[in-house]
């Protein structure tokens, strides 16, 4: 049901579409693996079916995971940041698709943008596993260093 009515949704021409690997794979027509919303592929197995799903709807995609890779379908960036725990936390993968969207909303270049907030998603995601003691706590220090995003220091990060 979920696939079918995702399918739909790309009638509406959405600008980005982000998801997980299996989300990806199941989206593009590929076979995949899944547990519901929980992925059981790496993200990296992904690339060829987001490819293929930017090319066909027109929209930038994302394939979240360890490492992000997102494409309009000719050009695949890939953002290295995050951590193991943001995949414990119900809610990050949401938080990104927010940021996604916020970032997305009149962008000039949608792909440069959708990366940026993976970017973004992904250094907060640091500097939360770094002061966090689990999961609990990590959530309340993600949602902070959301909060507290400086873009004047963002390229700083990003060297």
């Amino acid at each position: 049901y979920r696939t079918q009515a995702c399918r739909e949704f790309l009638g509406a021409t959405p600008a980005a579409i982000r998801g997980n690997a299996s989300e990806i794979l199941a989206l593009a027509g590929f076979a995949g693996a899944g547990r519901g919303v929980d992925t059981t592929a790496g993200s990296d197995s992904a690339v060829a079916a987001a490819e293929q799903l930017a090319q066909t709807t027109g929209a930038i995609v994302a394939v979240t995971g360890e490492t992000d890779f997102i494409t309009d379908g000719k050009t695949t960036w890939a953002t290295p940041w995050g951590n193991p725990i943001m995949t414990r936390v119900v809610g990050t993968g949401c938080a990104l698709s927010a940021l996604v969207a916020a970032f997305t909303a009149h962008a000039p270049n949608r792909l440069n943008a959708v990366a940026a907030a993976c970017a973004v998603a992904g250094m907060c995601g640091q500097r939360a596993a770094a002061s966090s003691r689990g999961p609990g706590s990590f959530k309340a220090d993600y949602l902070d260093a959301l909060y507290q995003i400086d873009p004047a220091k963002l390229g700083e990060q990003c060297a």
